[in-house]
């Protein structure tokens, strides 16, 4: 089948691109200001803010399915409204839909572990701008499918593995918080149960995150020990006494879409072992 792979240029849209042209699929990936590393069957260029752009790309690629992997970051006009574009134009088409979200959406205020029932509160402007988005995609395309994950680690290339290995050498300034929890996922693991869910019948919101429920700087050294580096030297904080915004503790539990998986989610101890 066709696959639309909507942000092919980024971490994840990357990694999907692998696994699907792997899986013998015909894969069209779409970037904003340059193709990505990655080798798609075609590469096509699609700002999510323009809706004709949106339209003329999907008529002219007719996927089967469209993986929405793009970030715009706060940007209201990308993370939010663009989606929704998109989700318009696949529902008049009957084209299968994927979505993914973040748990940026929760709040971590009055619960830590949050299922796939649980309705977002979030506190910062990217989590409002990916609550609505799950919001308005899954109102005009109610057989999508909206999958929330967490931190993306994997292969040396996420912006968290970049951030540890700078913070190690002293090249810049910050702290890894030691309050601040999240469950992450590997980039593979997690790349491989998006296709899976995209190739299935599945619809609505989806969760796929690690098992390991860690901080940041817990995880940044597990980073560094795999990657032989001194994590003494990693500086600790806590975001509850700093100016960044954001939840703090927020574990996106799994298990209900994991037992619908072949894929299996991993846990960070698992995956940041040495040699893994």
């Amino acid at each position: 089948m066709t696959i639309l792979i909507v942000g092919g240029s980024g971490f994840l849209g990357s990694e999907l691109i692998r696994q699907a042209r792997t899986a013998g699929h015909a894969t069209v990936a779409t970037y904003t200001t340059g193709p990505g590393d990655a080798s798609p069957t075609a590469w096509c260029p699609l700002d999510l803010r323009d809706a004709g752009r949106v339209d003329t790309v999907m008529a002219e690629v007719n996927p089967a399915v469209v993986i929405n992997a793009s970030s715009g970051r706060a940007d209201w006009a990308v993370t939010a409204e663009g989606p929704l574009q998109l989700a318009i134009v696949a529902a008049k088409q009957g084209t299968r839909l994927v979505h993914v979200s973040s748990d940026a959406v929760f709040s971590g205020a009055d619960r830590v572990h949050y299922d796939e029932s649980a309705l977002p509160d979030p506190v910062t402007p990217y989590g409002a701008a990916k609550a609505a988005a799950e919001t308005g995609v899954l109102a005009v395309h109610p057989k999508a499918v909206v999958a929330r994950t967490s931190l993306i680690i994997g292969h040396g290339r996420s912006e968290h593995e970049r951030l540890v290995h700078q913070l190690a050498a002293g090249t810049v300034d910050g702290a890894l918080f030691t309050d601040d929890i999240r469950c992450p996922v590997h980039v593979s693991d997690l790349a491989a149960a998006l296709l899976e869910l995209a190739s299935g019948q599945a619809t609505g919101i989806h969760h796929l995150a690690g098992t390991d429920a860690l901080s940041r700087h817990e995880l940044g050294t597990l980073i560094a020990r795999r990657d032989n580096l001194d994590a003494s030297r990693l500086p600790t904080g806590l975001r509850a006494d700093s100016t960044v915004p954001g939840a703090l503790d927020v574990r996106l539990q799994s298990q209900a879409t994991q037992r619908q998986l072949r894929t299996v989610l991993r846990g960070a101890r698992q995956f940041l072992v040495p040699g893994a």
